[in-house]
């Protein structure tokens, strides 16, 4: 494992491993996912009303998250933290408005924070009292997979593997050092079987209770890796997909076969993952709601996008809602650019594959059917100095699709050949 930001890891080996095998019904549902090519994933949950970086400054051994401490002493951080469940109060969210955001701005799939390592449940989970709807009696998760699905937006659950509120993992008076449980599971099996049971009955709800679902992303990879900490992955999958067959697994930064596709975080690999992969990147600095924080630039996403698609990735980019449950204005404004470029180049994006034997300085290629598309930065867009190779005898006509916004930081071009583009590869 490597560590890169403090709240980052990453496992070179598993980075860039193979697939063991893959099922029919497996693959055909990997070549769904490569087709969307974009989604959103949304973190949301007390840390949204704190104000911090999700749910990090509980744990004792990540000072970097404490810089600027929430609360001067850790205990009082922990009490003052989960006690915001009692205020927790998102009575602006609206679903249906969070649905046409996403429809609008392309996203073809969307993923929502069911849990994150602080253990507060952003649905009604039976197995803990510490969830949105004991509070407010409201089921967030499923308004908001009920919304999504309604404007055929593919749904995903994000769900952190651990659990700081859980006495299974932290136990009650222990002093656990950082993120991983309090205890050694080795040392005690019977409390490590009751975590496991607590997770797969959390993962069982949210796969059999909300409808469709096409992607577990599951967090907290030192679960599963480290400290023995090892739940029975096979058995849960398997009663996972006894309801969910088509739902792509994402046991990120495991490897082997409950890892469906890799997910570099905040960067666009060096080594191209052998494996389906999705580059996820958050729109601001902090993946949840941090007041006054910066924000990227709509120049910088559409790079990012452009860069990953054309090696054939996906890209997921992230957006923290306010406590209320309103979505920021600096993140929608980011969006509604972005669905007004994919507009005119959607074409060049969806259901497109990387030609990685194309290369040429400043261009990104796509290719789809009989087609070939290729995007530059506007200081770099000179169709006329496109080098194709072996693909120039095969154009039968080109389309500057930049004419209708000539202003746009990246343009394209929309190139029909007279093969499908794969069967001259």
């Amino acid at each position: 494992m490597k560590k890169i930001r403090q709240d980052i890891v990453e496992n070179q080996k598993t980075a860039v491993e193979e697939y063991a095998s893959l099922t029919n019904s497996q693959k055909q549902q990997l070549r769904w996912f490569q087709d969307q090519k974009i989604g959103v994933i949304f973190h949301w949950g007390l840390y949204s009303a704190a104000g911090i970086v999700e749910s990090w400054q509980l744990s004792k051994e990540d000072t970097w998250a404490r810089k600027k401490p929430w609360r001067n002493d850790l205990t009082t951080l922990r009490h003052d933290y989960w006690n915001l469940a009692k205020a927790f109060n998102p009575a602006k969210f609206d679903p249906e408005k969070w649905a046409t955001e996403v429809q609008k701005a392309g996203f073809r799939y969307a993923i929502f924070t069911t849990k994150h390592h602080d253990g507060f449940n952003m649905y009604a989970t039976q197995q803990s009292d510490f969830n949105v709807t004991h509070y407010t009696g409201k089921d967030l998760f499923h308004e908001f997979a009920k919304s999504l699905t309604a404007h055929n937006v593919a749904v995903g659950a994000y769900y952190s593997k651990a659990d700081w509120h859980c006495p299974y993992y932290w136990t009650p008076g222990s002093d656990p050092r950082g993120r991983y449980a309090s205890y050694d599971p080795l040392s005690n099996p019977q409390l490590w079987k009751k975590f496991n049971d607590f997770v797969k009955k959390q993962l069982l709800e949210i796969t059999r209770n909300y409808g469709k679902i096409d992607i577990l992303w599951l967090d907290g990879g030192w679960v599963n890796s480290e400290h023995h900490e090892f739940l029975d992955m096979d058995r849960i999958v398997s009663q996972i997909k006894q309801t969910q067959p088509q739902i792509l697994v994402v046991d990120r930064t495991i490897g082997g076969k409950h890892e469906d596709y890799v997910t570099p975080e905040r960067k666009i690999p060096d080594v191209i993952p052998h494996k389906v992969w999705e580059s996820n990147l958050p729109l601001a600095k902090n993946w949840g709601y941090v007041p006054n924080d910066v924000y990227k630039t709509f120049p910088e996403i559409l790079h990012y996008l452009v860069k990953i698609v054309s090696l054939g990735g996906n890209v997921i980019l992230g957006i923290g809602p306010k406590p209320d449950g309103t979505l920021p204005t600096p993140a929608l404004k980011l969006i509604r650019q972005l669905g007004k470029w994919l507009a005119t180049y959607g074409g060049g994006i969806y259901g497109t594959r990387a030609l990685p034997n194309l290369k040429q300085t400043n261009w990104y290629f796509t290719a789809k059917d009989h087609f070939l598309y290729a995007f530059a930065e506007k200081k770099y867009f000179r169709p006329q100095d496109l080098q194709l190779g072996i693909f120039t005898t095969h154009v039968l006509n080109r389309q500057d699709l930049s004419t209708q916004n000539p202003d746009d930081p990246i343009l394209g071009l929309k190139i029909t050949m007279d093969k499908n583009v794969t069967e001259l590869i």
